[in-house]
C-alpha cells in the first residue's frame, strides 16, 4: 500500500468507507450487511455508492485493511454506481422499500446540483432566472428549498408564474446533461465553480404543491386561477393535494389543540370570519372555556374585515399545521378547499 493510497483512504468519510467495503463484497454478503441498517442509514450509504462509482484498487485495499475481519477475493477495484446500489438495496429490502430509499437518494443528490443557490434571496434568484424559459425556471424551483421557491414564484409575472407552475407539475425526469447545462449557465452568471456531479431529478405535482403550501394566499389564489384557465384538470389535481384551512376538521382533537396553542386569538378570530360552521365548531370545541370566551370577544370586536386579511390569517394557521405535520407531530388527511363565505 502506497503512502498516497493511505492518504486517499484516510480522506474518506466513515460512510464512504462503509460504501467501499460493501462495494468489494460479493452480493449475498453485502445484502446481509445492508439489512442491518435502518432506511436512513441505507439511504446515506446508497448515496455514497452511487457517487463513488469506481474506487482505485490501492485506495480500496487501504480501506479494507481497516476492516480486517472481511475477506475479499480477487480484484479490489470497487464497483459502484446507480445499478449496483439499486440491486443491493432491492436484494436487502425488497423492491418497494428499495424504490423508496432510491427515490430519496435521487432527491437528496438532485438538490446538491442547485445548492449554490441555497443562500440566495428570492429576488436574487429572480434576477438570475430573468429571461429563462419556463421549463428552465421550473427545473430550478422544483429543487430549491420550498420557502425559497415560493418567494421566487411569487415574484414572477402572473402569466409566466402559471406556465412555470404547469411545467413543475408535468415535469418528468431531467437528464444529467440537461441539468448540467442549466447549472453551468447559472453558476457562470454567479461566478461559482461548476461541479460535474449532477444527477437525474424528477418534478411533478407534489413539488408544486409543496411550493404553494408555503406561498402567501394571494399568490396561491392567483396561480390556481391561472391554472384553472389553462389546464382545469391539473388545477383540480393540485387543489386536491393542497393543505387548506378546512383540513383542520379532519384532525384528531389533540392535534387541533396542538395547532391552536400557537395561534394568537386575534389571528384566530380573523381566520374564522365567514368560515363554515363545521370549522368553527371544531375550533371552539378544542379551546378552553377562557380562550373560547376571549375568541368570542375578539370576533365581536373585529367588525368587517378585508378578504385578504382573512386569507392571510388562514394561511398562517395552514403553515402551522403543515410544519407540525412535517415534524410528525400531527397527521393530516387532505381534502378539497371549501369556498370562502363573504
Amino acid at each position: 500500500m502506497t503512502d498516497s493510497a493511505a492518504k486517499a483512504s484516510a480522506a474518506l468519510t466513515g460512510t464512504q468507507k462503509v460504501a467501499v467495503v460493501l462495494m468489494n463484497m460479493d452480493r449475498q454478503r453485502a445484502t446481509e450487511v445492508m439489512k442491518q441498517f435502518t432506511d436512513v442509514e441505507a439511504e446515506v450509504i446508497a448515496s455514497e455508492i452511487v457517487q463513488l462509482r469506481k474506487v482505485d484498487s490501492s485506495v480500496a485495499e487501504s480501506t479494507l485493511i481497516e476492516f480486517q475481519e472481511i475477506t475479499q477475493r480477487g480484484s479490489r477495484h470497487a464497483r459502484g454506481g446507480h445499478d449496483f446500489a439499486a440491486g443491493l438495496l432491492e436484494a436487502s429490502f425488497g423492491a418497494e422499500r428499495a424504490a423508496g430509499v432510491l427515490a430519496r437518494v435521487a432527491t437528496s443528490m438532485a438538490g446538491k446540483a442547485f445548492e449554490f443557490l441555497d443562500t440566495s434571496e428570492p429576488n436574487d434568484v429572480l434576477n438570475l432566472l430573468d429571461g429563462e424559459m419556463p421549463q428552465t425556471i421550473a427545473l430550478v424551483l422544483a429543487h430549491l428549498r420550498r420557502e425559497q421557491a415560493s418567494g421566487v414564484l411569487t415574484g414572477l409575472d402572473p402569466a409566466l408564474r402559471t406556465e412555470v407552475a404547469r411545467c413543475i407539475a408535468t415535469m418528468g425526469s431531467a437528464t444529467p446533461e440537461a441539468i448540467r447545462v442549466v447549472t453551468e449557465s447559472l453558476k457562470q452568471r454567479t461566478g461559482a465553480v461548476v461541479s460535474r456531479e449532477v444527477v437525474e431529478v424528477v418534478g411533478g405535482i407534489q413539488p408544486l404543491v409543496d411550493i404553494l403550501n408555503r406561498a402567501d394566499a394571494a399568490t396561491e389564489r392567483s396561480l390556481l386561477e391561472g391554472l384553472e384557465e389553462s389546464d382545469p384538470a391539473l388545477a383540480e389535481e393540485v387543489r386536491s393535494r393542497m393543505l387548506t384551512f378546512v383540513d383542520i376538521v379532519k384532525l384528531e382533537s389533540r392535534d387541533v389543540q396542538q395547532v391552536l396553542r400557537g395561534i394568537d386569538t386575534t389571528a384566530l378570530a380573523m381566520a374564522l370570519k365567514g368560515t363554515s360552521s363545521a370549522v368553527a365548531e371544531v375550533i371552539r370545541a378544542n379551546l378552553s372555556e377562557r380562550n373560547r370566551d376571549m375568541l368570542e370577544d375578539e370576533i365581536k370586536a373585529l367588525g368587517p374585515v378585508r378578504l385578504s386579511q382573512v386569507e392571510d390569517a388562514r394561511a398562517n394557521i395552514v403553515r402551522a399545521i403543515r410544519d407540525m405535520e412535517a415534524q410528525g407531530v400531527i397527521t393530516v388527511t387532505r381534502g378539497t378547499e371549501d369556498e370562502y363565505v363573504s
